[in-house]
């Protein structure tokens, strides 16, 4: 008898929540939100939440504000996302580093990449090119390895645990090479040090390097992605040889745990609405991000897959953070 009432009584207020979020739906969004991006305005992912909250803005009259909270590898405004009201008025662009380094790369994280968040979608990806310097005798993948069994060659990174150390610590542990990592403040330095012979060569997102590379200051070799790039004519990281090693920046918005379903299915298709735009993927392909606009569900997939993928490459550079 008890345990029938308490079946009753949670399938009514489970009832009584659903439609309950179903209402907060209907008028989200009433007021402003804030779309916190956790690295430095200029970079792609400040310029990816920019476009998105100008197409949110048009859809819904109502103002998107991008609050850059960097620091820290993205801890500092993924937490601040993680610890705001479940209402859908804080989200977070969340990447590659937040969602998929993190989780294995830091001892003792302020938040949990998946417990603390509801997915909303996967809006954009940019694939990392293989770039050398210019002065080195490499043309070709094979070349680079070549040169890489006969000598130590030196690369550069936006830092320890950064996907720029993991990709160069994942090509010498899977083709055993000979190849000593530098760590710099940010990717910004460590694409200098290539351009200046100061290292030999860096696995960097495309975004970051398509300038220099058409300036000849850098060589593209392979491009870690699963097709060719139509800007740059490099093939494949399968195509010579080395099939599966695919390296992605990804981005992706994030709410905070609890928020309610329908508000984030709400989002959701309004970001899936915002990412085929054709303004948007004309903005989107000048920083050679790939638009996708993922269900919910199909970025907690995407999430747990990156973080097993990821913990996998931080175990191997036997690599941890405090």
């Amino acid at each position: 008898m008890i345990r029938r009432f308490i079946l009753k009584f949670a399938a009514a207020f489970f009832a009584l929540f659903a439609a309950g979020g179903a209402a907060c739906a209907d008028d989200y969004p009433s007021r402003p939100i804030t779309l916190v991006a956790p690295f430095p305005p200029g970079g792609a992912l400040d310029l990816i939440a920019r476009a998105l909250a100008q197409k949110l803005q048009e859809q819904w009259g109502q103002t998107v504000v991008v609050d850059n909270r960097s620091g820290a590898a993205g801890i500092i405004g993924t937490t601040q996302v993680a610890r705001s009201a479940p209402d859908g008025y804080t989200i977070l662009l969340g990447a590659t580093t937040t969602h998929g380094i993190n989780p294995s790369l830091y001892k003792s994280l302020q938040y949990d990449a998946v417990a603390d968040f509801e997915p909303v979608s996967l809006v954009a990806t940019i694939p990392h090119l293989l770039v050398v310097n210019p002065g080195l005798p490499v043309h070709t993948f094979g070349d680079f390895v070549k040169l890489a069994k006969e000598k130590t060659l030196p690369f550069g990174s936006a830092g320890i645990g950064s996907p720029h150390h993991l990709a160069g610590e994942m090509l010498k542990s899977q083709l055993h090479l000979n190849l000593q990592h530098i760590p710099y403040k940010g990717s910004a330095p460590a694409m200098t040090a290539v351009m200046s012979g100061e290292t030999a060569f860096m696995s960097v997102e495309v975004t970051a390097a398509s300038q220099y590379i058409k300036a000849g200051k850098m060589r593209p070799i392979a491009v870690a992605a699963a097709k060719r790039l139509p800007t740059i004519d490099v093939p494949t990281f399968a195509e010579v040889g080395l099939p599966g090693f695919e390296v992605t920046a990804w981005y992706a918005i994030f709410a905070p745990k609890g928020t309610p379903r329908p508000i984030v299915d709400k989002l959701s298709q309004a970001l899936a609405k915002a990412v085929h735009a054709k303004d948007v993927q004309t903005r989107f392909a000048s920083l050679d991000a790939t638009p996708v606009g993922s269900t919910p569900d199909e970025l907690r997939r995407y999430v747990d897959s990156e973080i097993k993928r990821w913990a996998q490459a931080v175990k191997a550079a036997n690599v941890s953070m405090d």
